[in-house]
């Protein structure tokens, strides 16, 4: 059997100047998460970030924003996984993602980075096999446009796409709990009431 997620990390950069930045919607996703939950997160320095917990579908879940930057993600998670002995498996990523459209989400096992500074950083800690939650941003059209787009703010419209991403997300991920990433996946990809 597949190992089941125990930890949900949301990426982003810490400070109020990123709050609202493309960059930040695995933030968006964690805090949306715990205020659903009636959680609250504190900071944690041996976990070099905000952290927390809940219990969904009858399961603690470790909930972690890192306070190391995007682009050096891989310290926070890997303390994390350290301290509560989790396998990479165990720990689902949120994060921004370039090639997705703006309230596109897709769920994915393991893999490469494609390019994301976090992503990279945490597989160069844990290795690539830990689940994503990949939210769409979309893409500014040309790469030397990449650090100010996902910097930037979405306007009012593509705000409310990326939303109603990450609610499905919300949504989902008592599945991922209890079905396991496959069958998630495929009620996540087939359900698409995106743009």
């Amino acid at each position: 059997m597949a190992t089941a997620v125990s930890a949900v990390v949301g990426l982003g950069n810490p400070g109020s100047e990123y709050a609202q930045t493309r960059h930040n919607v695995g933030f968006w996703f964690i805090d949306l998460l715990s205020r659903q939950q009636g959680a609250a997160l504190r900071a944690d320095r041996k976990l070099h970030g905000e952290a927390g917990s809940i219990r969904l579908e009858a399961q603690e879940l470790r909930l972690l924003k890192p306070a190391t930057f995007v682009n050096r993600s891989g310290q926070a998670v890997a303390a994390l996984a350290s301290y509560y002995k989790l396998s990479p498996a165990e720990i689902l990523v949120i994060h921004d993602d370039l090639d997705l459209e703006p309230g596109v989400i897709r769920l994915k096992a393991n893999g490469g980075h494609g390019g994301h500074n976090g992503l990279k950083d945490i597989i160069a800690h844990l290795g690539g096999d830990f689940p994503r939650l990949r939210i769409g941003i979309g893409h500014p059209g040309h790469r030397d446009r990449v650090v100010d787009f996902v910097l930037g703010r979405p306007s009012a419209d593509e705000e409310g796409l990326i939303l109603q991403a990450i609610n499905q997300g919300l949504d989902t991920l008592p599945m991922i709990l209890t079905q396991g990433l496959a069958k998630a996946t495929q009620h996540l990809h087939t359900d698409k009431p995106g743009p």
